[in-house]
């Protein structure tokens, strides 16, 4: 009984969260960033690749791996709508939710 105790705290915990979000979306939306061309064209390559195969049962560090990918994917489909080039950088408005994705697999 202890143990769904906590995921009642969990669920509020997490509609706690949810309203920070809307906060901070409210306040920031996008972010604008610089890019280094390889890194930009990486993220370009990732939207542009077609993956053939099917999903079997995945291991929690696969699914968390593909999550990645699929985020580095929707930042270059970003950079092609909407990415300018200044010499060597790309700068691009990127969602904030595509920022904090990036942040979170650099730690």
């Amino acid at each position: 009984m202890a143990d769904q105790q906590q995921y009642v705290r969990y669920r509020e915990d997490s509609k706690v969260l949810a309203a920070i979000g809307a906060h901070v979306d409210a306040q920031v939306g996008r972010v604008t960033v610089r890019l280094p061309r390889a890194v930009a064209e990486a993220a370009v390559a990732a939207w542009d690749r077609d993956e053939l195969g099917g999903l079997g049962d995945e291991t929690h560090e696969q699914y968390a791996l593909r999550d990645q990918a699929a985020e580095l994917a929707l930042i270059g489909l970003a950079i092609s709508q909407r990415g300018r080039w200044e010499d060597e950088e790309l700068v691009i408005d990127l969602d904030v939710a595509s920022v904090g994705a990036a942040l979170r697999a650099s730690r």
